[in-house]
């Protein structure tokens, strides 16, 4: 076997004239030659998997093959998209390539599909994010990357278990002026920090909407998947994308975070890499003395770093305050108080971040290099924790104590208790 793959890889090198170009299945099963496609599948193909579905199909060396999800009317819509992608980003009018399942195992078990994008509501990601690890495939997770932080601690084991690359959808670490903050933040250009404030929305509330018929074009006990079975909605799981809403399933704690999460998987994301605690996060956690209100939690780092979930006035951003000023970072706008802080150039001696330009390509190119991402399974991980932690901050209302290093509230049984939820039999890790 080994003088006939030699000879082959020989032939092939000769007649490429020194660009070898290798079928997969000569050099071993799971093995991706820097020539290949990495062919996607798509699991949950609502309004977001659209957009990611324009981001991958810009790269060349992409191939999106699957899509699966509990609706035919998405899967329908998700086919369409592909369809127009190939035809106007790819030049291919009449491409075939695109198949479909109903059940997201039956995608996995494909072997041609090398990686999935993940774009499920936030109670499917990890069981969904490890079974696709444990059938070889590398895995892109829509953020917050966890419902739980016991899931998260989950996926970050099968990561480690299963030898699979993981990019979190955090892209913002993608892009130049949170990259350019965070660098600054780093460095000490702000001088020593002091406090951190991040707004976000409002914390995760239990399921109220009314119960309407179940469409026939949903699996409606698959769609709920690991949590309770729900009373089905329109506003909580519409039935197209082409609602002018983004689904209501982020808001509820059965099936998301709250935009505290959804949005805190960004913003507080950002936070915690200008902090340098993308492998940490806060000791304490102190809501408002208010039971009603949704701001006002007080999270302080071992270092004495306060991070205060708080609406200081300029949408969802996140304020770094330290000793020679302060600097506001959004998607709308970057500056600071003095101006010339975010003016300073980073030095040839400061400590570089991680630099991705574009958060698509560096998830593929962590595939084809076994490198990892620039927002990888542990900072995913981290990041979601935070949010999961202050939701549970707020639903207690009262001080917490966590210990990041064993990730456990010490000697409190009740708030232990929230760190994951008892999925459903069928439906289990």
């Amino acid at each position: 076997m080994k003088q006939t793959r030699r000879k082959f890889l020989r032939q092939a090198t000769l007649a490429a004239g020194s660009i070898m170009i290798v079928p997969r299945h000569v050099l071993g099963r799971g093995f991706i030659a820097p020539s290949d496609k990495i062919v996607l599948g798509f699991i949950g193909l609502g309004k977001q998997s659209g957009g990611l579905a324009n981001q991958f199909g810009k790269i060349d060396l992409v191939e999106i093959a699957g899509g699966s999800d509990v609706w035919t009317t998405k899967m329908d819509w998700f086919k369409a998209h592909v369809g127009k992608i190939y035809a106007e980003q790819k030049g291919n009018s009449s491409y075939q390539g695109l198949k479909l399942y109903p059940d997201y195992q039956q995608l996995i078990a494909n072997p041609d599909i090398d990686a999935v994008v993940i774009a499920s509501p936030d109670h499917w990601h990890a069981v969904m994010a490890i079974h696709a690890m444990q059938a070889g495939k590398d895995v892109y997770c829509e953020k917050p990357m966890t419902h739980t932080v016991q899931e998260g601690i989950d996926m970050v084991e099968a990561t480690r278990k299963n030898g699979r690359i993981v990019q979190v959808g955090s892209m913002q670490r993608s892009w130049d002026n949170f990259y350019k903050a965070c660098s600054l933040v780093r460095n000490g250009y702000v001088g020593d920090i002091s406090k951190v404030l991040v707004n976000v929305g409002d914390p995760a509330i239990p399921y109220n909407l009314a119960a309407e018929p179940v469409p026939e074009a949903v699996d409606w006990d698959r769609w709920c998947g690991p949590t309770k079975k729900l009373a089905y909605n329109n506003r909580l799981a519409p039935a197209r994308n082409d609602v002018d809403f983004w689904p209501d399933w982020r808001l509820y704690k059965e099936t998301g975070g709250g935009i505290l999460a959804d949005w805190g998987a960004h913003m507080f994301d950002i936070a915690q890499w200008g902090l340098g605690m993308d492998r940490s996060g806060p000791v304490s956690f102190t809501p408002p003395a208010d039971p009603t209100a949704v701001r006002g939690m007080r999270m302080v780092y071992d270092n004495g770093v306060e991070m205060v979930h708080e609406d200081f006035g300029r949408g969802w951003a996140v304020r770094f305050i330290g000793s020679e000023g302060s600097l506001d970072i959004s998607r709308q706008f970057f500056d600071s108080k003095p101006e010339k802080l975010i003016q300073a150039e980073i030095k040839p001696g400061d400590v570089k971040l991680y630099q991705s330009t574009n958060h698509y390509e560096d998830f593929i190119a962590a595939i084809k290099n076994r490198t990892a991402p620039i927002c990888d399974v542990e900072t995913g991980h981290r990041s979601a924790s935070v949010c999961n932690l202050a939701n549970i901050a707020y639903w207690l209302n009262r001080p917490l104590k966590w210990d990041p290093v064993v990730q456990q509230f010490p000697g409190d049984k009740e708030a232990n208790n929230l760190l994951d939820y008892k999925h459903r039999s069928k439906y289990k890790i």
